[in-house]
């Protein structure tokens, strides 16, 4: 009884979610972080942005902007003044541009901040390993380190590379801390995501009201997050684009 009582309890140890004998390969802690929130993430979330964007003579400007995300997959970003119609969408794996409230332009492309920081959640792991094969992290490779005094999981790099595409997760929580990954014209730069200050959030999930955009060591762009709210109901028109024009300015002023 004795001996079966402890294969049971080490088999129940190799199946929980970050244990760390199962997490061999960046698909595994995509697995674990999907495992460990199924069910138990926020479906929509909403938040007033304010940035600060460093240019490289020194300036400094200040911006606002009005989101809206529908987990996986669907977000609306409104900038201010709402009046003028500007801003953008990421819905189902493509970007599109509004200005003057038209859609100037539309074209392809996986948000993997959207992607780590939140789809994960709520899609298929096999639909997310599928969309970072394609944003060329290698899930093969996965290394340890520690990040703002927690330990994490680094998929795509080895200790000490820092400059292949990257992200970090946090072991524990298996949330998504940091990116690295080559940028610039010629991919001679090393641009730098992170996620701080993360809290948890009444309901299930995780918010991090925080983002920080580095380019080669330097500050570039700064988000921060207030009037955040999950799980409030979401108008549809709101991600479509053919409504772009009224729906947005309606819905944040209203709000």
């Amino acid at each position: 009884m004795r001996k079966i009582f402890l294969t049971a309890m080490i088999f129940s140890l190799l199946t929980v979610p970050g244990f760390a004998l199962k997490i061999k390969t960046g698909e595994d802690v995509i697995k674990a972080m999907h495992s460990k929130y199924s069910g138990k993430w926020y479906k929509t979330l909403t938040f007033v942005q304010k940035n600060t964007q460093w240019g490289s003579d020194g300036s400094i400007t200040n911006s606002t902007w009005y989101e809206a995300m529908s987990v996986p997959g669907r977000l609306r970003v409104d900038f201010d003044p709402l009046d003028s119609g500007n801003g953008m969408m990421f819905v189902d794996g493509n970007q599109m541009i509004f200005n003057g409230g038209k859609l100037a332009r539309n074209t392809p492309r996986i948000h993997d901040l959207m992607v780590l920081g939140f789809d994960v959640y709520s899609q298929s792991p096999e639909k997310t390993i599928g969309q970072l094969k394609e944003l060329k992290y290698d899930l093969t490779v996965l290394s340890e380190n520690e990040w703002q005094g927690r330990s994490v999981w680094v998929v795509g790099a080895a200790k000490g590379d820092g400059k292949s595409p990257q992200f970090w997760i946090d072991k524990d929580r298996l949330l998504f801390v940091k990116l690295v990954k080559a940028g610039g014209t010629e991919g001679k730069q090393v641009q730098e995501t992170r996620f701080n200050k993360y809290y948890k959030v009444k309901g299930g999930g995780w918010v991090s009201p925080e983002v920080e955009f580095i380019v080669n060591g330097k500050n570039t762009f700064l988000e921060e997050y207030s009037d955040i709210q999950t799980d409030i109901p979401l108008d549809e028109d709101l991600f479509n684009p053919e409504k772009w024009a009224n729906v947005g300015k309606t819905y944040f002023k209203l709000k």
